[in-house]
């Protein structure tokens, strides 16, 4: 009882808090939220609402190929945005694909946190060799495209992995190189903000009553240096799923089996100029506009908790 009394008390103070006043204030921002939770709980509940399953073999139909969009010439009511080569109905491989990239962009930008994190944290209570060994690999993997570090662990996974399991490993190969290509910027503002929190008081009372520097570092000074760490993470989260869709599209990404957004707008390139422009464009749309919209809440997120804005 008392547990769900403070979650009311908590509720209601965020409701008159000034980031819950920001987010009713801007419009751009609730429009980018509804669309956001929206094409979450779509690819959530995907496979009990798509018409569809498009990972199933049994359920297409050659004959159904190339079906344009119920409102061309030819369409047919059964599938409202067409079909492509396969016969899969576009409406469900949005839906499934853009669960398939949700759940890589969200793998991949929690394990680079966590990663970061970790990392930034020692790096900047610590100090010395272990910091500056931390931040001189961080500064050597800033300098290569987060796409060819990617690329790399890809391909070096592909070549140690058996063939038969690339398929079923695909998904926690593209998180893992991914996420451990993006851990620098979380490292580097977790270590700079640590370096200021380490010198606080109340650091160094916990220092006096003999608390060790393990638990310093998790219970007294990471919950102070989570702030930014949420902007980034929103960010990270756009980027993360346009890098998933750009090692789809290069064919490095996920299984034909199992397409994501990037693996579907690989597939309809190739008939772009043959007409049959919806087996790319509907794709590109849906990626594009949640891209956009998360990185509007990150915008947003970063404006309502800096201090200085307010």
């Amino acid at each position: 009882m008392q547990a769900i009394t403070r979650s009311i008390d908590s509720f209601y103070r965020f409701l008159d808090s000034d980031v819950y006043y920001s987010f009713r204030s801007s419009k751009i921002t609730m429009v980018a939220a509804a669309f956001t939770v929206l094409s979450f709980l779509a690819a959530i509940f995907s496979p009990w609402i798509a018409p569809q399953n498009p990972f199933d073999p049994a359920a297409l139909d050659l004959l159904d190929a190339f079906t344009p969009p119920v409102w061309e010439g030819g369409g047919n009511a059964k599938y409202l945005l067409g079909t492509d080569d396969q016969g899969r109905d576009m409406l469900s491989a949005l839906l499934y694909g853009a669960r398939i990239s949700l759940v890589v962009g969200f793998g991949a930008t929690i394990f680079a946190l966590v990663l970061g994190v970790g990392l930034g944290l020692v790096a900047g209570y610590v100090g010395g060799m272990i910091d500056g060994f931390i931040m001189r690999v961080a500064d050597i993997q800033i300098s290569f495209p987060t796409i060819l570090i990617a690329l790399l662990i890809n391909g070096i996974a592909r070549g140690i992995l058996p063939k038969e399991a690339h398929d079923e490993m695909a998904l926690y190969v593209l998180i893992f190189a991914i996420g451990i290509s993006s851990w620098v910027q979380f490292a580097r503002t977790v270590r700079g903000s640590t370096m200021v929190e380490k010198n606080k008081e109340y650091v160094q009372a916990a220092r006096v009553i003999g608390r060790r520097r393990g638990t310093i570092m998790i219970k007294h000074v990471l919950p102070n240096v989570m702030g930014p760490v949420l902007v980034i993470g929103t960010i990270n989260l756009a980027i993360a799923i346009l890098s998933e869709s750009a090692l789809s599209f290069l064919g490095v990404g996920s299984p034909p089996t199992e397409p994501s957004l990037g693996t579907l707008i690989n597939v309809g390139f190739d008939f772009l100029f043959s007409g049959e422009w919806w087996i790319v464009i509907f794709p590109g749309i849906v990626l594009a506009t949640l891209v956009l919209a998360v990185n509007l809440l990150g915008d947003w997120l970063r404006d309502a908790l800096n201090p200085k804005l307010r």
